[in-house]
């Protein structure tokens, strides 16, 4: 299934630079398979075209593996996301496959994964059970935003006060982004993540003209992808990784850089 925006009108040499990319993928595609394509004839930016995409896919299959253009999975990463999909198949506790490590190094557990809070978009999986608590709106916003919802999710007043800056930016719509959104629907259904305890996808897109990645000095340009080892090593409780959590949260959404996603 392949979803693609529209060219930018404002962009010169734009609308070439799509049908080119799009040429490329269909040629790319050499295996026995149904081949079905979303393609938006305008450009519709990073907000609708990823959530109206997202809502194509699910509104056709029950659960998808979904790769951003400019996210390089290990081939492991494909037979992870495949496995984790049936064994959490029922479990509403589980809303979250991703392929991402940002641990820089750090081994969280001795198993194969762990359980995170942190919903992490290079490289990740779900089923539509999840994604129907999805609104790119975020209208119940605006309804628990006082009622320290936050403050009973987190217990650091910096990191609060960080995504109380960026879900009221979503909701105003100050950021032209999909993903804060899909962060907020999981943690309404008090939901958890898969995250490998190796990263398995690595992000080329950080350079000059990046949507959202222009930076290519950024310590998660290009981070490595690592295999993952079968047989899989389950852990034998779901229960969040705080420890892992807690650095995520101090290095990794620190400093929220609103700008890069603002409008224009």
């Amino acid at each position: 299934m392949i979803v693609a925006d529209g060219p930018n009108k404002e962009r010169r040499g734009d609308n070439e630079k799509c049908l080119e990319t799009r040429e490329i993928i269909e040629k790319s595609i050499d295996w026995s398979c149904e081949v079905m394509m979303n393609y938006s004839p305008v450009n519709l930016g990073c907000k609708i075209r990823v959530s109206s995409g997202l809502n194509w896919v699910f509104s056709n299959v029950e659960e998808a593996i979904i790769l951003e253009d400019d996210c390089l999975p290990h081939p492991t990463f494909f037979r992870f996301c495949e496995e984790m999909l049936a064994k959490y198949w029922g479990d509403e506790r589980i809303m979250v496959i991703s392929g991402n490590n940002f641990q820089l190094g750090r081994k969280r557990t001795e198993y194969s994964y762990y359980f995170s809070r942190y919903v992490h978009i290079w490289g990740w999986a779900s089923w539509k059970r999840a994604w129907q608590n999805y609104d790119v709106e975020m209208r119940l916003w605006s309804i628990i935003r006082d009622n320290g919802w936050l403050e009973d999710i987190l217990n650091d007043a910096r990191a609060i006060k960080y995504w109380t800056d960026i879900f009221q930016s979503v909701y105003q719509g100050d950021i032209d982004t999909w993903d804060y959104q899909w962060v907020f629907a999981c943690w309404v259904q008090n939901g958890l993540s898969i995250l490998p305890n190796v990263n398995l996808v690595s992000n080329i897109g950080f350079m000059p003209g990046g949507t959202h990645t222009d930076n290519a000095k950024n310590k998660y340009a290009n981070l490595r992808s690592e295999a993952m080892d079968f047989p899989i090593q389950h852990p034998p409780f779901v229960i969040r990784n705080g420890h892992a959590d807690n650095f995520t949260q101090q290095t990794h959404y620190n400093r929220p850089k609103l700008l890069s996603r603002a409008k224009g």
